[in-house]
């Protein structure tokens, strides 16, 4: 029987020790941990991307609201109707007082007169009353100048419709609501509204 002195056996395990240690992956294992870390990547990036883009339309949909609030106090600073006072509630539209002044049943822009454009309101700094605004989709300011590029991709669409039945008013033309609806880049439509009564 062959013996190994204390020498030859130890050195007879290290070998033994550094061969399995020394050992590598093989192709199989590695097949295996690339597709775990793809499933594990993809599980992960499917997470992050929603979450990143709502953080983004959090913010769009704060300037949405500046943009919305701007709009409703430029329109709502206008006069209740065409045949109303545009200095602010001495003549009324509709009053059975001031004879034959009936509140305008077409809302939007007039034309001016004998139905010329070139007349009338055709643009935001000839409005003067808050119908006038009816399917404004323009981006302008109150004083006719483009708007902030950062505002270029939100969209705009205001409507204005005889509302008064729903404050309890007797007249459903005795109020106007005001609806502006600005879109976010993103898709987001959000709607701002406010009434303008007629007084």
């Amino acid at each position: 029987m062959f013996m190994l002195n204390n020498y030859q056996l130890n050195n007879y395990q290290l070998n033994n020790a550094l061969s399995v240690n020394s050992r590598g992956f093989t192709l199989i294992e590695l097949i295996i941990g690339i597709v775990v870390l793809s499933i594990s990547l993809s599980i992960v990036s499917t997470l992050i991307a929603p979450a990143e883009e709502k953080s983004a339309d959090q913010i769009l949909q704060v300037k949405a609201a500046e943009l919305g609030q701007s709009f409703l106090n430029d329109i709502t600073s206008r006069a209740f109707d065409e045949n109303s006072d545009m200095a602010g509630g001495l003549v009324r539209c509709g009053e059975p007082n001031y004879g034959s002044n009936p509140c305008t049943n077409i809302l939007g822009p007039e034309d001016g007169n004998g139905g010329r454009p070139d007349k009338g309101e055709v643009s935001r700094d000839l409005f003067n009353d808050v119908d006038d605004f009816h399917t404004y989709s323009q981006q302008f300011n109150a004083n006719g100048e483009d708007l902030h590029t950062g505002y270029s991709n939100f969209t705009i669409d205001v409507q204005v419709v005889y509302d008064g039945s729903s404050l309890g008013f007797v007249d459903n033309m005795a109020a106007k609501r005001i609806t502006v609806t600005v879109t976010t880049p993103l898709g987001t439509a959000i709607e701002f509204a406010t009434h303008k009564a007629n007084f």
